[in-house]
């Protein structure tokens, strides 16, 4: 079963907040209860373009015009398995920090083969929110 103590919450916020002072970029952490706890990052402004640099980075990868893609106007959710793909520069530098330091401690044993999974926690960011855009400061 999943825990995740006091002590490793409070780690993880003071390392989050030091990635953050780092590159310019005012987030905030929150978990989510339940059997399997949700660590979310939600960055709020910062001098990172991440919604230009995801509409840039990830329309270049789609093949042709018959594409269904809608680019980002206000927020992206990031998904923790794709980001290296998706992003680039300075976004992607500081996704690839965040994602490490928000999973320090995490374990995955999951066998999506055989429908089992066993994670510590899930740990997602979020650039924006739908009813909140991100704000770029730069």
């Amino acid at each position: 079963m999943a825990h995740l103590s006091k002590e490793m919450i409070a780690n993880i916020k003071a390392n989050v907040k030091t990635v953050c002072a780092k590159y310019g970029i005012k987030a905030t952490v929150s978990i989510e209860g339940g059997f399997t706890p949700v660590l979310n990052v939600n960055i709020k402004s910062g001098e990172i373009d991440f919604i230009s640099n995801y509409n840039e980075t990830h329309h270049s990868k789609l093949l042709g015009p018959a594409s269904r893609w809608e680019p980002a106007v206000n927020y992206v959710s990031v998904n923790p398995y794709h980001f290296k793909q998706n992003f680039s520069e300075k976004a992607l530098d500081f996704l690839t920090e965040i994602y490490s330091v928000i999973n320090e401690g995490n374990h995955d044993k999951s066998d999506s083969q055989t429908d089992y999974f066993d994670v510590g926690w899930y740990a997602y960011a979020h650039v924006g929110r739908w009813d909140k855009p991100y704000q770029l400061t730069a």
